[in-house]
């Protein structure tokens, strides 16, 4: 599984496909919505392009979006899921869009932080981003004991907040930085020195 000389395996992050609220704009965080028509139909072509790569393992969020992209886009693997790893808590802000939060005091001061306050009623990003931490950490002691030989490839399944917060966390750039549609991500290299973790070779899917 880990690569005797650097401990190295290949990471492929995907956000989930489209939900009815992903196309609305909405805020979409502990509502466990599942994939829309179009957003199913959609995965499906993209997995027709060949742009995703085959994977050894798959983890995902459990929640339905999650599992659903999993189901359709590796339907030969089962999923493990990672608790940790579901949406952010939006708060009162679940559910909605910019315009319908037009005119909210709260929203227009989170506005103004560049997204750093905590959502009303919800998670900061501190707490979001040691919750995926404690998850991710998860997913590498499930795959630690695994001796195979050779660099394996590892498929996440995850939110989009989910890969932002992973890969600022590991990786080189912001929060802000690692944004991605649904149905679309990264594959990245991570090595594994002196028991912490490291992104690198990170590349859009």
């Amino acid at each position: 599984m880990w690569d005797r000389a650097e401990n190295q395996i290949t990471l492929v992050l995907i956000r989930h496909g489209e939900t009815k609220s992903n196309k609305e704009h909405r805020y979409l965080g502990k509502t466990d919505e599942e994939l829309s028509v179009e957003g199913k139909t959609h995965l499906l072509k993209e997995k027709e392009k060949g742009i995703f790569p085959n994977v050894d393992f798959l983890f995902s969020s459990p929640m339905k979006r999650c599992v659903q992209t999993a189901e359709i886009l590796f339907p030969e693997l089962q999923p493990v899921e990672i608790e940790e790893w579901k949406e952010m808590d939006f708060g009162v802000f679940e559910g909605k869009n910019y315009l319908e939060l037009q005119g909210d005091k709260r929203y227009q001061e989170w506005i103004d932080s560049n997204g750093t306050l905590p959502f009303p009623e919800g998670e900061s990003r501190e707490e979001f981003i040691s919750r995926c931490d404690k998850g991710f950490r998860r997913m590498i002691g499930k795959l630690k004991p695994i001796k195979e030989e050779g660099h394996k490839t590892v498929g996440i399944i995850v939110h989009g907040g989910t890969i932002m917060a992973l890969l600022s966390k590991y990786g080189k750039g912001d929060y802000f930085d690692y944004q991605v549609p649904n149905g679309k991500g990264f594959i990245c290299t991570m090595k594994y020195l002196d028991a912490e973790p490291e992104i690198m070779e990170l590349k859009k899917i």
